[in-house]
């Protein structure tokens, strides 16, 4: 009888990324494409039943990999209550003008055909001593171990005046979907000559660069449709937190006169029916379009189970397995969780660690010991809508610290924004897709046209010829 084994060779070359990255850094190229194919099992061995909470780029990741990995022994089911994936890399895009959300809207069909049970769900709570979780309309279920995904929620108390009321026209569209929209809409209908404002919450939060990318993507729209209008951003950090340096090249050269960038600015309350922000300084700024972004903590969910046992926000894992620390046989992925040294909460982390996780629950269901993890990340920004920074890193698991570091020298950042980097964006977006969902149902478009096949120009990644005709239904990894 042949037994799943992952070998550590195998495991480093899937979590390497699975998708097909150029990560440049200070003039060097470090190529971390994973194309790995999973080990054998039998139907006769039966490892157990997981449960995945969470759809998004770490639950869909886990549930993929858990399945690939387990084979037919390993029931995997995923629970998520959006009936289809939407992509908050490239979201503010679509504020800029140049996305739709159509574009970034991938179904879970290809993970239905992968084998893995997609429940379209919630799950209201979890019982981790008796291995049992309730969902809002299915019946109980039971789990050999689960993975909890839920990103992130929403401390709106944290800001005086943000009631349900206020909430729905001082938009967040932190979470890619309708908000995104709503928040389009609204730019769109304020009159040239008008004010954007937006509020960053203090660090940790998803997406440290994703504020200042939105920045230019509306300064990018004010420019071409706009250009009597202004952008006053209020950081509550000392500083921009990530690509400062390429954001500020940015803001200084084509969008100068445009954005005006204020560190030490927390806002605390708002007048949503003024449209005015108010710090905890006591300034008040008025605003055409009001854009406010509080400050997160770990998803409902992990709340409720008692996961949250970090500075009253965030879980803390064992990083050799990402096991929580407060509930054994739970695992907690991306977003949610206490992040190691220099770790971003990005979506290509997420990825990572669900490969991570799968991993390590399919090497403990077979009775072995789980490998040390070495994760990748990689984070493009658009300046507009063709020209793209980024920035890549590195981190492997240190045993004698328990935790996870950066690898010094690996990665980097862009020198300045390209649009070489734009078709670069798009092959990751396209390829980690694909690497997390199966397969994606086509090509996000690109500023410079749609190339053979409906890819973008150039970008060609995994996927090529008559597999990207097809819709992309080649599993990748």
């Amino acid at each position: 009888m042949k037994d799943t084994n992952i070998s550590r060779r195998r495991f480093s070359q899937a979590i390497g990324t699975g998708t097909a990255l150029s990560m440049v850094g200070g003039g060097a190229a470090l190529s971390l494409a994973g194309c790995a194919t999973g080990p054998t099992t039998t139907a006769e061995r039966k490892l157990g039943r997981v449960l995945v909470v969470g759809g998004g780029f770490g639950g869909a990741t886990a549930a993929k990999y858990l399945k690939k990995w387990g084979g037919p022994g390993l029931e995997v089911m995923l629970v998520e209550r959006q009936t289809a994936f939407v992509s908050c890399p490239l979201s503010n895009l679509v504020l800029g003008g140049s996305r739709k959300i159509a574009d970034l809207t991938v179904p879970y069909d290809g993970l239905r055909r992968a084998g893995v049970i997609v429940v379209n769900d919630e799950v209201e709570a979890i019982d981790p001593a008796k291995r049992s979780a309730t969902f809002r309309k299915l019946a109980n279920q039971s789990f050999d171990r689960i993975v909890v995904s839920p990103g992130i929620e929403f401390d709106f108390d944290s800001v005086q005046g943000l009631d349900a009321e206020a909430q729905k026209t001082i938009l967040h569209a932190w979470k890619a979907g309708p908000q995104t929209v709503a928040l389009r809409a609204q730019l769109e209908a304020m009159p040239d000559g008008g004010v954007y404002v937006l509020s960053i919450p203090k660090s940790p939060y998803r997406c440290p660069p994703g504020p200042y990318e939105r920045v230019c993507q509306v300064a990018h729209y004010f420019k071409t449709a706009k250009p009597r209008s202004k952008i006053i951003v209020l950081d509550a950090n000392p500083d921009i937190q990530s690509k400062k340096g390429l954001f500020l090249a940015a803001w200084n050269g084509p969008y100068k006169g445009i954005v005006s960038y204020q560190p030490n600015m927390n806002v605390t309350e708002v007048d949503a029916r003024n449209r005015v922000a108010v710090t905890e300084l006591g300034d008040k700024v008025k605003a055409d379009v009001l854009n406010v972004v509080p400050s997160q903590r770990a998803g409902a969910i992990a709340q409720k189970t008692g996961l949250v046992n970090a500075n009253n926000r965030w879980c803390m894992v064992d990083w050799l397995t990402l096991e929580s620390t407060a509930a054994p046989g739970v695992h907690v992925l991306g977003d949610s969780t206490l992040s190691a040294p220099a770790m971003p909460k990005s979506g290509h982390m997420a990825n990572q660690h669900g490969k991570a996780v799968a991993a390590a629950i399919v090497e403990t269901l077979n009775g072995r010991a789980p490998q040390p993890p070495m994760m990748a990340n990689t984070c493009y920004s658009f300046i507009d809508d063709k020209n793209v920074v980024h920035v890549a890193s590195v981190h492997r698991y240190v045993p004698e610290k328990k935790t996870i570091e950066p690898v010094a020298g690996a990665g980097g950042l862009s020198p300045a924004a390209n649009e070489l980097e734009g078709q670069y964006a798009n092959a990751w977006a396209r390829n980690i897709w694909n690497d997390m969902l199966t397969c994606a149902p086509r090509a996000p478009p690109s500023p410079r046209g749609p190339g053979r096949g409906g890819r973008p120009a150039g970008a060609r990644g995994h996927l090529h010829g008559a597999a990207w005709r097809r819709g992309g239904r080649r599993d990748v990894v």
